[in-house]
């Protein structure tokens, strides 16, 4: 028996997925190391070459030379900045591509099989400000690295002047990254549980957009509201204890950094006076020490990288799920044989065994709860079955690799999702070398090219400007179903939104233009029923009977299932 996908996501998992968003755009990032380096040296030269054109200023030598130097070194630095800044942003745009695919691919292999736990914004949230938070990591774990390699060359730098003044700057520093540790560990937790109620209100939103007609309809829009914005309490307090937590610390550090500058510059002072120090010199001092102290003000890095890893964990979450194992075989040529066996889904199938002969249309009827989409997504490899065998030609679905089912098993829904740019793109989607006519050919059997061709554009109006009804958005749906070779169509009430007459024009076309292919068709009218060769009847996840339309109309209680009168004549089997 499969099993149930989990999630296994934790610290383990999350710390991998940050090294490996990292190693994704190698060049890119090695520029920006490159660069971020060159600007560090220059940044530690600056102090330097300004000490010596201080100390020739006031020596009585010529600056000019000494200018063009500071000149020189200020541009570098500038010029190496801008290409570091570049440079990451192209690196985290990569990162955040990769990182993007593979989530969007992850669940796509997860498919319906997955956990259902998460709404659709949340899973937004992850994909979109999760996914850019994880893959800036790179970046801002090297800024920071050559930020604190920076500092400590500010330090070894203060030492080669005057020992003292490294003292001076080390007596306060303890306090000072103490009060930043804090921070971070504080903000890391706060910002996790944000993101998750941020992520629980766009699930909220999500879902009350989707259902927003009902919504309007029953007249509770205020409570609905109240209902997606009732976590945002919690989300102020995390928001609120995030900037407490900041203000705490640049207070703390407002409050020693000033203390360590002034003890640096004090001790300066009478190195000055004591002749151990040059005027220059303490001109550098300044500047060192402000290089040295950006060590603390690197916070802000350091909370970046809190976000990343909170980012991480999230979208660590997700890719921690085990989909389901994918078949890797070929499925040989065949006419479109169906055989289920001993199919079993927990709550919806029980030891189900059903046969559809090849060429032939099966109707699958049954009232609520029957187990008929079920059935209907175990038929065509959508769902995997907890136990029991499905066979397409004598092939178990488990065993095809996924290219090799699609182009040989196409769906039509009650609702059909339209993908693409234009109405012959949403026909042909999942087909990209259908040719127009075949688009035309499609549309003509779902009864879609009359309307198509009234809409302003015809077959290449865009979707967004198509004004779409239920039954026409069916009608569009149905033609991507029939617009290939496919060997089993599978229908999921795909004409629930049809007038009775449009249905049944749509059912003749179906039969007479799709003679020779497998058809299974999940249906609550009786006049589809009556167009299919074989009616599985279910009841609470069994097959209660197999037979054509005609005979079990016969039974009151199979009458029952499409809600008509159970003392209904039987002559009417073929309405």
């Amino acid at each position: 028996m499969p099993s149930t996908p989990t999630a296994t996501g934790g610290s383990g998992e999350e710390s991998r997925l940050l090294l490996g968003v990292a190693r994704r755009s190698p060049l890119w990032l090695g520029a920006m190391i490159l660069a971020q380096l060159g600007s560090a040296l220059t940044a530690l030269l600056v102090p330097y070459v300004l000490a010596r054109t201080v100390d020739d200023v006031l020596g009585g030598h010529p600056p000019g030379a000494a200018l063009a130097r500071l000149a020189a070194i200020l541009a570098a630095d500038l010029a190496l900045g801008v290409l570091g800044l570049l440079a990451g942003a192209f690196a985290i745009a990569r990162a955040t591509a990769w990182l993007r695919r593979r989530l969007v691919d992850h669940l796509m292999a997860l498919g319906i099989t997955g956990p259902r736990t998460r709404a659709p914004g949340d899973l937004t949230s992850r994909l979109i400000t999760d996914a850019q938070q994880t893959a800036a990591t790179g970046p801002v774990l090297v800024g920071q690295l050559i930020s604190v390699a920076t500092a400590v060359g500010a330090v070894v730098a203060l030492w080669l002047i005057d020992w003292r003044l490294v003292v001076a700057f080390g007596a306060g520093l303890p306090l000072a990254w103490l009060a930043v540790r804090a921070l971070v560990t504080e903000f890391s937790s706060l910002f996790v549980r944000y993101s998750q109620v941020l992520g629980e209100i766009a699930g909220r939103l999500g879902n009350a957009l989707a259902g927003a007609r009902t919504i309007r309809a029953c007249g509770t829009v205020e409570t609905e509201a109240r209902r997606v914005l009732d976590p945002l309490p919690e989300m102020s307090r995390l928001g609120y204890a995030m900037w407490r937590a900041q203000a705490r610390t640049t207070v703390q550090l407002g409050l020693v950094v000033p203390l360590i500058r002034i003890a640096v510059l004090a001790t300066a002072g009478f190195g000055v006076a004591a002749g151990r120090i040059s005027p220059g010199q303490f001109v550098a001092v300044g500047t060192y020490a402000g290089i040295a102290l950006s060590l603390l003000d690197s916070a802000e890095r350091l909370i970046h990288l809190a976000r990343a890893r909170a980012g991480a964990y999230r979208v660590a979450e997700v890719l921690g799920e085990i989909p389901p194992p994918r078949g890797a075989g070929r499925l040989p040529s065949g006419p479109g044989m169906l055989v289920l066996r001993g199919v079993t889904v927990r709550g919806a199938l029980d030891e189900l065994d059903l046969d559809l002969p090849a060429g032939l249309s099966l109707a699958l009827v049954g009232g609520s709860g029957a187990g008929k989409t079920t059935l209907a997504s175990v038929a065509g490899g959508l769902i995997r079955p907890d136990s029991g065998q499905v066979l397409l030609d004598g092939t178990p679905l488990t065993s095809i690799a996924p290219d090799e089912l699609s182009p040989a098993v196409t769906y039509a829904f009650a609702e059909p999702c339209l993908l693409g740019e234009t109405v012959a793109e949403a026909i042909a989607f999942g087909h990209p070398g259908a040719t127009r006519t075949q688009i035309e050919h499609a549309a003509m059997i779902a009864h879609a090219d009359a309307f198509i061709r009234r809409l302003p554009r015809g077959y290449r109006t865009p979707l967004a400007q198509a004004p779409l009804s239920g039954g026409e958005a069916q009608r569009l749906g149905l033609a991507r179903a029939v617009i290939g070779e496919a060997r089993l169509i599978i229908l999921d009430d795909a004409t629930s939104s049809l007038d009775t007459a449009t249905e049944a024009q749509i059912s003749a076309a179906l039969t007479d233009r799709l003679a020779g292919r497998s058809r299974l068709i999940v249906t609550h009218r009786a006049a589809t029923a009556a167009q299919a060769d074989l009616v599985a009847w279910l009841e609470q996840g069994k097959l209660r009977a197999l037979a054509p339309h005609v005979r079990l109309w016969q039974d009151p209680a199979y009458r029952a299932a499409f809600g008509a009168p159970s003392g209904e004549a039987a002559e009417r089997a073929d309405d």
